[in-house]
């Protein structure tokens, strides 16, 4: 067979595995349905690993890689499973004949929830002077509306959310209000003042980005303002899906994310500016590249594409962001020491030290 042949026959191929894989799609929603109807949860561990391990065994006997037929069954797992979410969502109804409000509804996460409270039958209202957002009403300016709405979610960026939250206070809406925001230290006043007004707030913070589809293995943090029912109705709104619920308050919020965000960000910050000053091209490091290189590079490029105005309120708004940027500076000091001074007994140290934590986190997974 000449080279095109070969070509054309994979490509064959090609169509055929897609077709399968809506097959398998079309099959998933049925399994959603039949998982909702008596009532089973939309994930079943012990049924993802008796698929893995029959993936992996069939691909021996076929003398295929069993890494690579794994790989390809998680991600058709993964696939089944973000259908499933949806369609639950959807068949929730928990919006039906309510409404809702999205101000700062054409920023990412903005749109993620517009899209999010219209599957679940709200009908959303979407207000952001960038722009009309498709499939929704909109206005130019939330201040424009009666706030009749049912729900109300403030998704601008952080300085902006305290004002709007300390505005809704005087206009005193009677739906439950929301943030979204990464930090709610900025935003004490503005929620401060809503609980003063005796309104229904609380303060969520979604730990996924935007392009997120499936929520199985993400959180979602609650904030406890004051108000049971503004807590219980924005939990709610995730019962169907597989995300993780966590309530907390708002210091203990700020404290944990100076670490979880603050500390990581700053990290790949400090580690893409140590290779742009160092004077060794970036391709020529390529070369050489490791592992650990690779992985650190890929999260580091993440982290540069962001939005540095974002970034800049994690580090610097957060009443807690010192405690994560002085713990890394000690940290860098004290392997700046030890590989200085040729104490190899104090490297060791740190690397025992680090893997009994790394340990622990495992273990409480």
């Amino acid at each position: 067979m000449t080279l095109e042949d070969l070509r054309e026959r994979l490509s064959a191929l090609d169509t055929q595995l897609l077709t399968l894989v809506a097959e398998r799609q079309r099959l998933s929603r049925e399994v959603a349905e039949a998982k909702r109807s008596t009532g089973r949860g939309t994930r079943d561990y012990q049924r993802e690993r008796d698929v893995l391990m029959r993936a992996r065994s069939t691909a021996q006997s076929l003398e295929l890689s069993p890494d690579l037929a794994e790989s390809v069954m998680r991600l058709l797992i993964r696939g089944s499973l973000t259908t499933q979410e949806r369609l639950r969502v959807a068949a929730g109804g928990q919006g039906s004949g309510r409404s809702a409000l999205v101000i700062g509804g054409a920023g990412k996460m903005g749109r993620w929830f517009v899209e999010f409270l219209a599957s679940q039958g709200y009908q959303v209202c979407g207000a952001d002077p960038a722009g009309r957002i498709e499939g929704v009403s909109w206005v130019a300016d939330w201040r424009e509306t009666a706030l009749e709405h049912d729900l109300i979610v403030v998704a601008t960026p952080l300085q902006i959310a305290n004002r709007v939250l300390a505005e809704l206070a005087a206009r005193k809406p009677r739906g439950i209000v929301f943030d979204i925001g990464s930090l709610k230290s900025p935003l004490r006043t503005g929620i401060k003042a809503m609980q003063d007004a005796g309104l229904r707030i609380t303060s969520i913070h979604p730990m996924f980005g935007p392009d997120t589809e499936l929520l199985s293995g993400r959180h979602v943090i609650f904030v406890d303002a004051g108000s049971k029912e503004a807590i219980d109705a924005a939990r709610g709104l995730f019962a169907s899906t597989m995300a993780e619920q966590v309530v907390m308050t708002l210091d203990e919020h700020d404290r944990l994310i100076a670490y979880v965000l603050g500390l990581s960000h700053a990290l790949n910050i400090a580690f893409f500016t140590a290779l742009a000053n160092s004077g060794e091209a970036a391709p020529r490091l390529a070369q050489l590249s490791s592992t650990t290189y690779d992985a650190q590079v890929d999260v580091a490029t993440r982290v540069a594409g962001e939005s540095p105005d974002l970034y800049f309120e994690i580090q610097s708004l957060n009443d807690y962001g010192r405690e994560s940027l002085t713990a890394l500076r000690s940290a860098v000091d004290r392997l700046w020491q030890a590989v200085s001074g040729n104490d190899a007994a104090d490297f060791a140290a740190m690397m025992r030290q680090g893997r009994e934590y790394l340990a622990g986190r495992v273990r409480e997974g």
